[in-house]
């Protein structure tokens, strides 16, 4: 039998599903990856550039084995029509499936595509500890909250790791598409470059140890504070598929009990939860979940949108977040929580809009964890934060950026201020600006606006949202 195994964000030729089944179960496999442009953001996405800067490295690890990736470039039904011309033996084809947003329409595409040509297709859940069907209420309804979706998630055995048995003598490695390959590489040159990101399995399994070792027992509390740089650093390799969520979890499991081993577990519950959240509400890149949230009334200043992007608020924490991000395409957890905070609540600006600019600026954008996340820190979403609890991002700074080196890291027209004030330069006496050589307003922007009464204006555009909303329910 000769089959195609398609990767697509499963770059990685340990613990995975469909290639195992697909090695196994084919006389002659070649391995594809197909490039649609029109899927791809323009010039400047960082989370783009990481992950065809992974998919190179991915094919040199398979040609260091023995084999070839076969990439296929241009419209998606063409090409696999181009495919079972150039591959005439063809009759299978193995994937990891998607389940939400654009990976799920291409799925479908691709299978009546796959249809047409007499292809049999064999998919297989790969992406997730749980997939987004698998966890429901005893009713057969999905979960709207966390916690009892986890104390579900915790009852149910987890899939162990997978054993691939790479076969090279299987593997086809003609050169199929020339013309293909050169497009890609072209493709590839136009990428933003990205200084120091490791990327491939090596790396995120040199990371997984790494974190496992030296990180995971203090996890819990360590990980909210930006300077201690405590967290996993797994999430743009997961969302490169350069490592399993299997592997993850196993090599966490089987570490020493620890409260921060029990807490990172949570969070690749959240992993999931986030996924079967957007698999049940497809629309929530564009919609609240939340329906008496869907009329608010934002601000969407965009001069003080720009100030925000730019880490220009006034703010430190807010600014040194900000350009973290700008300048590495990442940003530490618990400043996400902030920034999405500060956005939506301080200045009312439409959470659509910061989602969107994370999209264009993470390495590891990750829609459904991202949507989720903005929702959360909106009010907006399954589960959110209540609207009336909105982070002060002074004390904020002042809790988990107690030094403020992390500010001064980022924001070093600060880096003089040795005193508290550094987390609110507004509050600088004049003499103490003259000392610091930091004139508010000049070598760095005072407050573009009062926390207090954003706080106050924030609540209000809620409020009014949820009155309009119930007073049409009424009148129905």
């Amino acid at each position: 039998m000769a089959s195609v195994m398609w990767f697509r964000r499963d770059l990685r030729l340990e613990d995975n599903v469909a290639l195992k089944q697909a090695l196994e179960e084919s006389d002659e496999l070649l391995l594809l990856f197909h490039v649609n442009p029109d899927q791809f953001l323009g010039e400047g996405s960082s989370n783009q550039a990481a992950f065809f800067k992974s998919v190179d490295t991915f094919r040199k690890e398979i040609e260091e084995k023995g084999g070839r990736l076969h990439l296929l470039y241009g419209d998606l039904k063409e090409c696999f029509k181009r495919l079972k011309d150039t591959f005439v033996d063809w009759t299978d084809i193995y994937v990891n499936r998607d389940e939400k947003g654009y990976g799920l329409k291409r799925d479908k595409i691709a299978g009546r595509c796959f249809k047409e040509l007499g292809i049999t297709a064999h998919g297989y859940y790969d992406h997730h500890i749980h997939h987004a069907g698998e966890i429901k209420t005893n009713s057969g309804s999905y979960y709207k909250v966390f916690t009892p979706y986890f104390n579900k998630w915790k009852e149910l055995q987890k899939p162990g790791i997978v054993k691939v048995k790479f076969d090279a003598s299987k593997i086809n490695t003609e050169l199929l598409f020339k013309d293909d390959s050169e497009q890609f590489e072209s493709f590839l040159d136009k990428q933003m470059p990205l200084e120091g990101l490791e990327v491939g399995t090596h790396a995120a399994s040199e990371r997984l140890k790494s974190f496992v070792d030296s990180y995971l027992s203090e996890y819990k509390e360590a990980r909210d504070f930006p300077m201690k740089d405590a967290t996993s650093h797994l999430s743009h390799h997961l969302r490169l598929g350069e490592v399993s969520i299997r592997t993850v979890y196993a090599k966490v499991r089987n570490a020493e009990p620890s409260i921060g081993r029990d807490t990172f577990i949570q969070e690749l519950a959240w992993r999931d939860f986030y996924n079967m959240i957007y698999a049940t509400y497809p629309e929530q890149k564009e919609q609240a979940i939340k329906e008496a949230f869907r009329q608010i009334d934002w601000d969407n200043n965009e001069e003080n949108y720009q100030k925000w992007a730019d880490g220009q608020t006034g703010y430190p924490i807010v600014d040194a977040a900000m350009r973290q991000l700008n300048e590495t395409g990442w940003m530490h957890n618990r400043l996400r929580m902030i920034t999405a905070s500060f956005l939506t609540k301080d200045l009312l600006i439409d959470w659509r809009w910061g989602e969107k600019y994370f999209q264009q600026k993470l390495i590891d954008y990750d829609p459904a964890s991202n949507i989720g996340g903005w929702q959360w820190a909106a009010s907006t979403g399954t589960d959110g934060v209540p609207y009336f609890r909105i982070f002060n991002p002074t004390t904020q700074s002042e809790k988990y950026d107690q030094s403020g080196d992390f500010i001064r890291q980022y924001v070093p027209e600060l880096k003089t201020i040795t005193n508290k004030k550094i987390h609110d330069p507004s509050k600088l006496t004049v003499e103490e600006q003259e000392a610091f050589s930091v004139i508010v307003g000049h070598d760095y922007p005072a407050p573009i606006v009062s926390h207090k009464r954003s706080r106050e204006l924030a609540i209000q555009a809620f409020e009014n949202s949820k009155k309009a909303y119930e007073s049409a329910k009424s009148d129905e």
